[in-house]
């Protein structure tokens, strides 16, 4: 065993460039490499891949790595043979030709590492190659896939076990995920037909990444002057629905943002082309819905906004989770407005779901709802989520540890808003209620004699869009309630009238936008060289180097090629092939 984790160790200095396993991946690797089943729960950007790839790399026979989304095999299996690993894929993607090479090349033992969709591993379709090849181990990626009680359950990962239990030698399974509950990660030991298999949950939390959470804001205000401030930075913006989407994009383009976008309703090719200008650098921005994230492996996501609400927290924190992958400092922010929990209602209703599953799905919204209103750390309500009792109670880095902003007393603004919907008996929306308050001469306001209401024309110098967006924030603050239906009503509940009657003050924080912080030009030339390496060679920046790489580099400022290689991620593959230009970029600058 010590030789196999030694031989582990020199595979990753050679290849990866690091000395030694962060702290859960050694106790994952060492028990795969002892031949255990193990089941690990490791929080993203905490290396999965390697506690995988490295023992596929020390056993004889080849590895299996059952994986989701195609452009994310392809960009895995890029990645490896970057750093001169045998590597390949079989989906759908392939021309019969390269699927014919890629098999003649595994049976002839040239690859040690193959990724399938979870379709593929249908016995009935499975080349009969494979029940004859050593097939050393199973690493079951995205293993919450498995579970129905998990935000992503996919039925095709059922194959995964059939496959299994039709070898005649059974062969080593590996389960990963980084998101899954208590109850998600029973089914993934049940479903795969685990004996008390290794489970390691090395901890959920991300520690490089800052959580907030802005309610009321004027959403598209906000991500034009946060982009506009973090410029050349990576960020993704998840909406809601494929509308938003198209608008946000349309709304960034039109400010001079290079920004793509993502969803169902797009062709496949102009998916795919979107995906390769933002994994090329070509687009700093990715507006998309949930259909994109799992197909990317970029490390150097600095930002994810949602402009809407996700559905549950593990789909939040999956799709948060995209940024600091590299483990630099990324900035995860929700805009939280009460139309979201509307949206997400009528998804849910709308999936045709069994009444059990509809009642679960409900549940977990409303824990979403509430980490969007919670006044305590978001960092610990997360992780308490995720069954970490031990979770501290602040963690000095999210909106309601930091406090970021000046809090500014709304008071009088709020009881006009308030005491407006009360004279209105509660029976109209936001939009009728914002009209009473501008002052509005419209022939409903008339004939509701809503123009003799005291409280009618009180918000004459603002917008109609103002006041409904001022609504929308004391909502969201639940100051305001909004009764669901076709038509939304807008009703007063105890801090309402706490407020209307001048037993509460109301606040807001106003935030206040940070801009990036500058690097070096020493830092911009390796960046600029990077950027040119990579286009020569038709693959993604960060392929070359990851930016945390670049960073040592420009901090150091190595000299010859001993000291580059002793900086994280310098493998012996890497340094051969860029050293010098990057040593001359160094002495030069």
């Amino acid at each position: 065993m010590e030789d196999r984790y030694n031989k582990g160790l020199n595979i990753l200095k050679k290849f990866y460039g690091y000395d030694d396993f962060r702290p859960g991946q050694k106790q994952v690797i060492k028990a795969l490499l002892e031949e255990r089943n193990t089941v690990a729960i490791m929080p993203t950007g905490a290396g999965k891949s390697i506690c995988f790839q490295i023992p596929a790399l020390v056993f004889e026979g080849i590895t299996i790595v059952v994986s989701p989304l195609i452009s994310l095999m392809k960009d895995q299996v890029d990645s490896l043979q970057q750093l001169g690993i045998p590597a390949t894929y079989l989906n759908s993607s392939l021309s019969r030709e390269e699927y014919q090479r890629n098999m003649q090349g595994i049976a002839a033992g040239y690859y040690k590492i193959i990724y399938m969709a979870p379709e593929r591993m249908d016995p009935e379709y499975i080349p009969s190659f494979f029940y004859r090849a050593n097939i050393s181990m199973i690493a079951v990626d995205e293993a919450h896939c498995l579970s129905q009680w998990g935000h992503d359950f996919r039925p095709s990962y059922m194959n995964i076990l059939k496959f299994y239990q039709s070898l005649t030698k059974k062969p080593l399974i590996g389960a990963f995920t980084a998101t899954a509950t208590p109850e998600v990660k029973e089914d993934i030991i049940n479903l795969l037909g685990l004996d008390n298999p290794e489970v390691f949950i090395t901890g959920f939390d991300r520690p490089n990444l800052s959580f907030t959470v802005l309610r009321g804001e004027n959403k598209d205000k906000f991500i034009v002057d946060y982009i506009l401030k973090h410029p050349n930075e990576a960020g993704v913006i998840y909406a809601g629905t494929r509308k938003d989407v198209d608008a946000v994009q349309s709304l960034l383009a039109f400010k001079g943002i290079k920004a793509g976008r993502y969803h169902a309703g797009m062709t496949d090719e102009e998916r795919k082309a979107s995906q390769e200008d933002y994994l090329f650098d070509k687009i700093d921005v990715m507006v998309a819905t949930n259909a994109f994230g799992m197909g990317i492996d970029k490390p150097n996501v600095r930002y994810v906004i949602h402009y809407t609400m996700p559905k549950n927290i593990e789909a939040y924190y999956q799709e948060a989770g995209r940024a600091g992958r590299d483990g630099l400092p990324g900035e995860c922010i929700l805009l939280y407005s009460a139309q979201d929990k509307q949206l997400q209602r009528y998804l849910i209703e709308s999936s045709e779901k069994e009444q059990h599953r509809l009642e679960v799905d409900y549940r977990h919204l409303q824990s979403m709802v509430e980490y969007c209103h919670t006044p305590e750390c978001l960092r610990s309500y997360i992780l308490r989520y995720f069954g970490e009792r031990s979770a501290p109670e602040t963690c000095g880095n999210c909106s309601s540890c930091k406090q970021d902003g000046e809090l500014v007393d709304i008071t009088i603004d709020a009881q006009k808003v308030i005491c407006c919907v009360y004279r209105m008996h509660e029976r109209f929306g936001a939009r009728m209620v914002a009209q009473v308050l501008k002052g509005s001469n419209t022939a409903k306001i008339r004939q509701m004699h809503f123009d003799k209401l005291s409280t009618y024309g009180l918000l004459s110098s603002w917008t109609l869009d103002d006041i409904s967006e001022f609504i929308a924030k004391l909502t969201a603050m639940q100051y305001l309630s909004i009764e669901e239906g076709e038509y939304p009503l807008v009703k007063l509940n105890k801090l309402s009238y706490d407020v209307m009657l001048g037993k509460k003050k109301v606040w807001q924080k106003q935030v206040i936008i940070k801009e990036a912080v500058k690097q070096t030009p020493l830092y911009e030339a390796l960046r600029k060289l990077r950027w040119n390496l990579a286009r020569k060679q038709g693959i993604p920046s960060y392929m070359v180097f990851s930016d945390a790489t670049l960073l040592e580099m420009a901090d150091s400022k190595p000299t010859n090629s001993y000291e580059l290689s002793k900086i994280k991620g310098v493998g012996e593959l890497k340094l051969q092939k860029y050293g010098k230009l990057f040593l001359d970029t160094i002495n030069n600058i």
